[in-house]
């Protein structure tokens, strides 16, 4: 499969990223409905969205979460993650012509692997019980010139902003710390952006 052949070539950079990919491989290896809902721990992708020169990226106010957050969503069967970061991306903003960064990044294109604790909620009048997101993050650039259109069911607001303004409009501690913070990083270091 090629997911798993993307997830192992995929070098972790953080403590969090070595157990994390260990747990997807492990998913991935054993659990044959890992790419649908119903299992426990399940696929997920997110397209972490820049500007060309990298030094602003595309937030959505993301409605469960109540905060600013990344684009992304549930592998619903395919195993193709870039593909389904694209598809969220576009669902989720109205952005259609974004590019998927490769350079730099091997032959899977991962940008960073996270596994996700998802608290239980209700989405669309129904509990969710809590489950683990195994998701697989995408760098792609964008025109910001290009027309944003809210998803009212998923999100409540988009916006363009400095990439190092992330955190200050995140109210997610964990995810500035574990993810939004090496996100940031690695974009600097592939795009060259200050």
């Amino acid at each position: 499969m090629a997911l798993i052949d993307d997830v192992r070539a995929f070098v972790p950079e953080c403590d969090q990223e070595v157990a994390d990919r260990a747990l997807m491989l492990d998913c991935l290896e054993h659990d044959p409905e890992v790419a649908l809902r119903g299992s426990l721990a399940h696929l997920t992708a997110s397209a972490w969205t820049v500007d060309a020169t990298g030094e602003r990226t595309l937030l959505c106010y993301h409605n469960i979460y109540n905060s600013w957050s990344w684009v992304g969503g549930h592998a619903d069967g395919d195993f193709d993650l870039a593909a389904v970061a694209a598809r969220e991306l576009e669902e989720e903003t109205g952005v259609a012509g974004a590019r998927l960064v490769s350079e730099g990044l091997g032959e899977g294109a991962i940008l960073s692997v996270e596994a996700l604790p998802v608290a239980g909620h209700v989405k669309r009048g129904s509990y969710v019980s809590s489950h683990v997101h195994l998701n697989a993050t995408y760098l792609f650039v964008a025109d910001p010139s290009e027309p944003l259109r809210e998803k009212p069911d998923e999100n409540s607001g988009l916006r363009w902003v400095s990439i190092d303004d992330v955190c200050k409009l995140s109210n997610e501690p964990w995810m500035c710390e574990r993810v939004y913070a090496k996100l940031v990083g690695r974009t600097k270091a592939l795009l060259g952006s200050k």
